[in-house]
């Protein structure tokens, strides 16, 4: 089965000669920086190899959630979320968003007593959640088998369609005077003085005076031929679509065989949390000791895998010159074959446990590849080496929902203005700084 159709955005035909900042990547991040950008009256080129939105911002899981993130990253996602709300009417377009609220099924103990500590952290943000016992659980998801004691419940979480999203927000970019240029590939960054004069595109130049590069799983490459060194490794999740289902339930939830949400369709996309392939590559090698801490914590829900991919990438080139094809032009779009066994197994217990779901079919099938950073926290920080140059990526399966937050911390970074939130934990210099290298719980 192909990957998902995304709602097709047709590319500028003209390309400028000279622009404030070029942001590298279609992606939500991109995307969403740029219309920051756009609208605060700065110049923007953004260039796509590919199509908007064609790798896993497309691909993801649709959720749009600040429960269950990661501590460094929940003043950005109640950024976020307050963007997502406006967003329809902000761009004129519909992304398919909808708070209709977020369930962390206690697994166990352990889940439990991490659940509870929810509440208190959210409200800090004034973010409604709490805990549901066993029979308000079972209000949410009627008929439902299941032996949870209790679980998470977070009005304030939601989804929304990825297939949309990020051609919605670039649409609105163009709008506000965005060039949107696709089936552009940006072969590499050009200086005068050691700052950021301009970028070499596969279409030509682009004069500039920042760069931001949000490649998500092609970021380590880029940046390492431009001689900067960006921790990030690829992991591999697969989903499935399924075609509409009567009297299915509106809240999305994360239990222990499967995870769900409804689409806009009326058809559910089903993952598992298990379903979090890791391919060996050489750039595993390149970066194992910085990825120690999160083998440790997040073994049991990781598959490695020999496999062809690492011959591919070993062939790969890793630097080149200006006037030559780059890895970029010869993959537009990263499509990784899906993977059957986890996603077979999420619906075969959905479909056991659920009846609502026993007669689900299999509308579509698809996998991504998710850019990791080493503490599961994305980068979105200047180049301290390279005035001008600035990097967000590393999103570690938690962009989508994040990324008109991110979009606008890194529009303040760049144009100096007061930051939104704290950017110090999303610093690139902290992988090599001597900081330690921390995960800290999340999904």
């Amino acid at each position: 089965m192909p990957g998902p159709k995304v709602v097709p955005v047709q590319g500028d035909a003209h390309m400028p000669a000279r622009v404030d900042v070029v942001v590298i990547g279609g992606g939500i991040i991109g995307v969403s920086t740029a219309l920051e950008l756009a609208e605060r009256g700065v110049s923007v080129a953004l260039c796509e190899k590919g199509g908007i939105g064609e790798e896993q911002s497309s691909r993801n899981w649709g959720w749009v959630r600040i429960s269950w993130r990661d501590p460094r990253e929940v003043p950005l996602m109640a950024e976020a979320i307050r963007i997502w709300q406006g967003l329809d009417a902000r761009t004129g377009r519909d992304t398919g968003y909808k708070q209709c609220g977020i369930v962390f099924a206690s697994l166990d103990d352990k889940y439990a007593a991490k659940n509870a500590e929810w509440p208190d952290v959210l409200s800090d943000y004034q973010m409604k959640s709490r805990m549901i016992d066993r029979s308000e659980f079972s209000g949410l998801y009627p008929g439902m088998k299941h032996d949870f004691k209790s679980a998470l419940f977070t009005p304030a979480d939601g989804r929304a369609e990825p297939q949309k999203a990020a051609p919605a927000i670039a649409e609105a970019a163009r709008d506000k005077g965005a060039h949107i240029l696709t089936n552009c590939a940006v072969r590499g960054i050009e200086t005068s003085g050691g700052k950021i004069s301009g970028v070499v595109t596969e279409r030509g130049s682009i004069a500039c005076s920042s760069v931001v590069l949000a490649g998500g799983a092609w970021s380590s490459l880029f940046a390492r031929n431009a001689g900067i060194d960006l921790p990030q490794l690829k992991v591999m999740n697969t989903v499935i679509r399924t075609k509409p289902i009567e009297g299915g339930p509106e809240h999305t939830l994360y239990g222990k065989d499967f995870a769900f949400r409804k689409r806009q369709d009326g058809g559910y996309t089903i993952a598992s949390r298990y379903d979090n392939i890791v391919e060996i590559v050489p750039d595993s090698f390149r970066y194992m000791l910085k990825f120690l801490p999160a083998l440790k914590s997040e073994w049991r829900s990781l598959r490695f895998r020999v496999s062809g991919r690492f011959l591919e990438e070993g062939r790969m080139a890793q630097s080149w010159r200006m006037d030559e094809e780059t890895p970029f032009e010869r993959c537009r779009v990263l499509d990784p074959k899906p993977s059957d066994k986890w996603t077979n197994h999420a619906l075969a217990q959905l479909k056991k446990d659920y009846p609502v779901f026993a007669k689900a079919e299999i509308e579509q099938r698809w996998a991504g590849y998710i850019d990791v950073s080493p503490d599961a926290v994305p980068v979105i920080s200047p180049v301290e080496e390279v005035p001008g140059f600035f990097i967000a990526t590393g999103f570690s399966g938690h962009g989508f929902g994040i990324g008109p937050g991110a979009g606008r911390l890194m529009a303040d970074l760049v144009t100096g203005h007061a930051p939104c939130v704290d950017p110090t934990a999303f610093r690139l210099s902290r992988f090599f700084d001597g900081s330690k290298i921390e995960i800290i719980s999340g999904v």
